[in-house]
């Protein structure tokens, strides 16, 4: 897991930042499915790192700067990145439809809440992942290469690199070479 960092929403940078990425987002996401060429100078404004990606529409971002994505990243319909933090993503990420990416959190503490604090931490996927559709990925975690992510499952914690996990808490199942669930 990586460490939380305090900050503040409502600072006028951070307000800015964030109305240049939904402005960014509304341009992309109003594109026709043949403009694929007028994509990438979109995304090259938007994220802190990209070379090729193609993101079906509806996306959704905080800021884009903060997310830093691998070769030949592939997202579904209706992904969300809250990028508070860094989110990094590796090469050959597929993403099924309305994945859900959370690097900021709230506190529990309904009077520190009322403050408008945040936490934020980063969240990194590597290589050769295959996060399923309606996977939510907390802030802080890291999800090793070559692992898979069930559909609709909720990512806590760390996964290992090369399993196959799922479920809400998301939990390993198995190795990506078992053929049956470990017990």
């Amino acid at each position: 897991m990586h460490p939380f960092t305090e900050i503040h929403p409502f600072d006028p940078e951070l307000v800015a930042a964030r109305k240049r990425a939904k402005h960014l987002c509304q341009q992309l996401n109003a594109l026709r499915a043949d403009q694929t060429k007028a994509r990438k100078p979109i995304y090259q404004q938007l994220f802190g790192q990209v070379s090729s990606a193609y993101i079906e529409p509806n996306f959704f971002c905080d800021y884009g700067s903060n997310i830093f994505l691998g070769e030949k990243f592939y997202a579904n319909h209706n992904c969300v990145i809250l990028d508070c933090a860094e989110v990094r993503i590796g090469d050959r990420v597929m993403f099924g439809p309305s994945v859900q990416i959370y690097a900021t959190t709230h506190p529990v503490d309904p009077a520190e809440r009322a403050t408008g604090k945040e936490f934020s931490a980063a969240v990194t996927i590597g290589d050769d992942c295959w996060i399923g559709g309606g996977a939510i990925i907390l802030a802080g975690v890291t999800i090793g290469n070559g692992s898979v992510i069930g559909a609709g499952s909720v990512i806590t914690k760390d996964i290992p690199a090369g399993v196959v996990a799922l479920g809400n808490p998301c939990r390993v199942v198995k190795s990506v070479n078992e053929t049956s669930p470990s017990k």
